[in-house]
């Protein structure tokens, strides 16, 4: 389906596991995005990036207001695919089959400490490597010809939106990975550094809520939200208005 012009595929966490593991292992530079409503908010003014999301092998539903609005335009969507439930999910299924990962991304140290972190949890899983994402666009084809080197099949990319799309399209293919995806801040949770909501209040889809008192300097992107909804509005209007018009 689409939504304000991007593309989102109403799959669930199940579907969109077994999806992304075939194609690591079959496939060659499958670019996932889990979007949310500050990235749809976003690729309003940025075309490049719509463009990008509306290309991916998978956009999958990350955020609460996404799944609102899919349900209410008749998606069967059970729940959101979060990064860092997704990041679990497929390390867990990698390891079953050997199938080598990569974390890039997250401040220094981050991306091994989470490393650490699903090996422990996951002992047969193969980390091919780690590393943080403070390099510049100089050192881009570096970092991608080291992942290639390390021969990581399945790449997880913690840089924030929008930069990690920005990369994942232009350096995915280098890498040699058969799926990249972006998880944004998913290695601060998975290492310990950020603490994620309880489960009751995920539940609830107040996640937002609770990272906004727990790290109120995010204000800023949460004015994304009625932004959302704003637009929303609008496009609802808009179809409405053609529907009216066609019928009349």
């Amino acid at each position: 389906m689409e939504i304000l012009g991007c593309r989102l595929d109403a799959i669930d966490a199940d579907e969109a596991t077994a999806r992304i593991l075939a194609q690591a292992r079959q496939g060659a530079g499958a670019q996932v995005v889990t979007l949310g409503t500050e990235m749809v908010v976003y690729a309003q003014r940025d075309p490049r990036f719509r463009a990008i999301v509306n290309a991916c092998a998978l956009a999958l539903c990350d955020t609460v207001g996404l799944l609102a609005v899919a349900r209410w335009r008749g998606a069967p969507v059970r729940d959101r695919v979060t990064g860092v439930e997704l990041v679990d999910r497929l390390c867990a299924g990698a390891a079953a089959v050997g199938l080598p990962v990569y974390l890039l991304g997250g401040a220094t140290g981050v991306a091994a400490d989470a490393a650490a972190m699903l090996k422990e949890r996951f002992p047969r899983l193969r980390v091919a490597g780690a590393r943080d994402g403070f390099f510049g666009e100089g050192e881009a084809s570096a970092v991608a010809a080291a992942v290639a080197a390390s021969g990581a099949r399945l790449l997880f990319v913690g840089m924030g939106s929008p930069r990690q799309e920005f990369w994942l399209a232009e350096h995915l293919r280098a890498t040699g990975c058969g799926v990249g995806i972006g998880v944004g801040g998913s290695f601060d949770v998975i290492a310990g550094r950020v603490r994620r909501a309880p489960a009751p209040v995920r539940r609830m889809g107040l996640e937002w809520l609770y990272r906004l008192v727990r790290e109120p300097y995010r204000w800023r992107r949460q004015l994304a939200l009625p932004r959302f909804i704003w637009l929303i509005a609008l496009e609802e209007l808009g179809v409405r208005a053609r529907k009216s018009g066609a019928g009349s």
